[in-house]
């Protein structure tokens, strides 16, 4: 064999490698996640989605990508950063906090895997055909959160049995609002209570609420369901308790944040069951197999010390209902 054959031969040995490696670094899944909010104001939740990523065998920068795209709570912003991850190419869209993020996400494809968390009822929505069989590309996990306000706004009334105007504050750019808005009317009108309702889509409008808040002289505040609200826990936790406002919240991170009363699914649970759905997509399941799951139980956490702070005697029967009691 000639000399020039045989480099030609070993040059050939060589590049396969490098060719091989090339193809492995290629075929590493990309998740691409979508949120409405930031970083800081939802770490631990993400820190939950990877958590179950890792349960479902995945751990980013190591077998799986995640190209992470934040809106910082401008939701007009999802669908170009919806339509920036398709382009990209990614393997999987996890779309979180809200259905602003999963509109954008199914305009967005109809052929790349979605998986999300909806607060909402998703085939109220038109998300999916039903929660059994998702149909399409689509699936996650739903908790209802959004259903729950007639039932916090129960949980005021027994702890201030004397109220008679509670407020609601709620974001005029969620698409979810004016369902929201149509239960707690008729569970107020039910019990007899005055709604007064609350507009807030930006840092100053939360102040401006609670200040038509306390002008009201309202008796109690619930914290409607929205991600807006969410990355604001402390803003809103900070503004209840410096007006003497009794509120209740959907999430434990409220109430751990100084918060008097929350009711709602624990939403780190659900952030790590989304990680394992992403993960079970990446191995080859289809969407359209995978149900849309619910939680099973709702959590009632109730802060004592913020209790004694607003001057408040929790009744026994409310504390014998609580899952957690922070003292």
């Amino acid at each position: 064999m000639r000399r020039r054959e045989i480099l030609a031969l070993v040059g050939g040995a060589v590049a396969l490698p490098r060719l091989a490696a090339r193809a492995q670094q290629k075929a590493k899944p990309v998740i691409g996640y979508l949120n409405s909010n930031s970083l800081d104001q939802t770490a631990p939740l993400v820190a939950a989605f990877r958590a179950g990523l890792k349960e479902a065998g995945y751990v980013e920068g190591d077998n799986v990508a995640i190209e992470f795209r934040w809106a910082e709570g401008h939701y007009d912003q999802l669908p170009a950063l919806a339509a920036d991850l398709v382009a990209r190419k990614v393997d999987v869209i996890v779309a979180t906090t809200g259905v602003p993020s999963i509109r954008a996400a199914k305009e967005a494809t109809a052929s790349i895997p979605i998986v999300f968390d909806a607060g909402a009822d998703p085939v109220a929505l038109g998300l999916v055909a039903s929660l059994a069989h998702p149909g399409g590309n689509i699936t996650g996990i739903t908790f209802m959160s959004t259903g729950l306000t007639p039932k916090r706004l129960q949980l005021l009334s027994e702890l201030i049995p004397q109220a008679r105007v509670i407020g609601l504050l709620v974001n005029p750019q969620n698409p979810q609002t004016e369902g929201i808005v149509r239960d707690a009317r008729e569970a107020a009108r039910a019990i007899g209570v005055e709604l007064q309702i609350l507009n807030a889509g930006t840092d100053a409008e939360i102040d401006a609420a609670f200040a038509a808040l306390s002008q009201s002289r309202a008796d109690g505040l619930i914290a409607g369901a929205d991600p807006f609200f969410n990355a604001r826990r402390e803003r809103l936790v900070a503004l209840a308790s410096r007006g003497g406002i009794p509120a209740i919240y959907q999430y434990r991170e409220f109430a751990v944040e100084g918060g008097l009363i929350s009711y709602g699914p624990n939403i780190a649970a659900v952030y790590r069951q989304v990680g394992i759905y992403a993960g079970r997509i990446l191995k080859g399941e289809k969407p359209a197999d995978l149900p849309v799951q619910r939680p099973n139980t709702f959590e009632l956490v109730i802060n004592l010390k913020t209790a004694k702070a607003l001057g408040l005697t929790m009744p026994q029967l409310l504390l014998a209902q609580a899952d957690e009691v922070i003292e």
